[in-house]
């Protein structure tokens, strides 16, 4: 970290030199490992170390970037008067600007990097476990392979206002795809596991396990009918309702007034009880960390609680579009999830005699202007309260505000990806099927 440091301070100081008024730049250096298995054999293995730049630098409003990807003290002079010429010619942006920001908060305590570096023996033998596990069910017929990785990435941010800070981060994982089937009627799934600490993983047998069992209940689907019907989703996919919230409600889209949210601050857009949180103080959490990528400081915050919108997702230039105060997400949302209800999945497909459970849904058909809503998907009818044949190819179409508005959750909230939630029900949406 002592040598990203000094690459900063020497990056700013050509900056300076070269007639910005303002600069912040961050650097970044990390290492990664990772390979891929196929039918008991590796087909690819890779190490990369990577070494990155960037700098922004204003003159008055107006301001330009350069970035490189190797750090080399002896250029920082040549990419700085770049940015600083590229910055005289652009025009003024009134809301952008380098925050001041307060000594950054101690990454420590987040334990967000594991110091254990797995040898490539480990990594094949996490590979080997899960694709072989899979490939020992009965009906299981092929394999897309198994993958195992790991990386670590330091990186520092520091502004000519003085601020200085960095931490790193790891990260270890493992996935597995297998095939079941043959020719037209095959079908395929996976199962996977991440983590930044190498102890919290997923075993990778039981992933493999849960692989093949996915992949044979795939097996001979067929279509429904067009219907209204209610919806049962997966976790695994549930959290896709998140991310359309999260579009919705940031600063940049209510700002350009392009969100089909944009007049819904403080009033109720889900079912009361809902709370949605953005938590970077999570320890060992996916995104957690100490500052945003703007070095203001981060908490927690409930974006929706219950089931009122609170705030609008800010950084400092849509919040000074706004004229509101940045809510200390520059680079993004950290762990935003959706708290759990009160029900088992099963007691929330109890009473659904006909409905459908959505394992996986394909295509990204949401006009973010009107919130209405159409995606491809695959899953299970349910029929009489429980899980029931197979069913693919057929959409599923709403609208976001009235779906958000009637969304029920389940009790099996696991934090597995970063952005989560709980199963999820929804009813009265439109299937268009056979």
């Amino acid at each position: 970290m002592k040598e990203l440091e000094a690459a900063a301070k020497g990056l700013l100081l050509a900056a300076q030199n070269a007639g910005a008024e303002t600069a912040e730049v961050v650097v970044s250096a990390g290492t990664s490992v990772s390979l891929q298995r196929r039918l008991g054999k590796i087909e690819e293995i890779e190490r990369a170390e990577n070494r990155d730049v960037s700098l922004r630098v204003f003159l008055g409003r107006s301001s330009a970037s350069v970035s490189a990807s190797r750090i080399e003290p002896g250029a920082f002079t040549r990419l700085a008067e770049q940015a600083v010429a590229m910055a005289r010619v652009v025009p003024e942006d009134p809301y952008a600007e380098i925050p001041l920001a307060p000594k950054p908060a101690d990454a420590g305590p987040l334990d967000l990097d594991d110091p254990f570096e797995p040898a490539l023996e480990l990594l094949i033998l996490r590979a080997q476990a899960a694709e072989d596990e899979a490939l020992a069910v009965k009906g299981i017929t092929n394999s897309e392979g198994a993958n195992a990785s790991w990386s670590r990435a330091r990186s520092l941010l520091a502004t000519s206002h003085g601020f200085v800070g960095g931490y790193a981060r790891s990260h270890h994982a493992i996935s597995v795809t297998v095939l079941a089937g043959e020719g037209v009627n095959m079908q395929r799934d996976y199962d996977y596991s991440t983590a930044l600490h190498a102890e919290d993983l997923d075993d990778p047998a039981a992933l493999g396990r849960e692989a093949a069992r996915r992949t044979l209940a795939r097996l001979n689907p067929s279509r429904p009918k067009t219907a209204k019907l209610p919806l049962v989703f997966d976790p695994r996919v549930a959290g896709s309702f998140l991310g359309h919230l999260s579009g919705a409600i940031s600063g940049a889209a209510i700002a350009r007034g392009t969100s089909f949210l944009k007049d819904t601050l403080g009033t109720r857009i889900f079912a009361p009880g809902i709370t949605i949180t953005d938590d970077p103080t999570r320890i060992r959490g996916r995104r957690s960390r100490p500052f945003d990528r703007e070095g203001q400081p981060v908490s927690v915050r409930n974006f929706i609680e219950d089931g009122v919108l609170t705030s609008w997702i800010l950084d400092t230039r849509s919040a000074n579009q706004l004229g509101l105060k940045t809510t200390g997400n520059s680079g993004g949302l950290s762990n935003f999830y959706l708290h759990p209800g009160a029900l088992t999945p099963t007691a929330l497909m109890a009473d659904i005699k006909e409905g459908v459970y959505i394992t996986e849904m394909i295509g990204s058909g949401v006009n973010g202007l009107t919130g209405d809503y159409s995606r491809g998907a695959t899953g299970f009818m349910i029929r009489n309260g429980v899980l029931a044949e197979p069913v693919a190819e057929f959409t599923i179409a709403g609208n976001l505000r009235e779906m958000f508005a009637t969304l029920t959750p389940a009790n099996d909230l696991e934090f597995k990806r970063g952005t989560d939630a709980p199963t999820l029900r929804i009813d009265g949406m439109t299937l268009a099927g056979g």
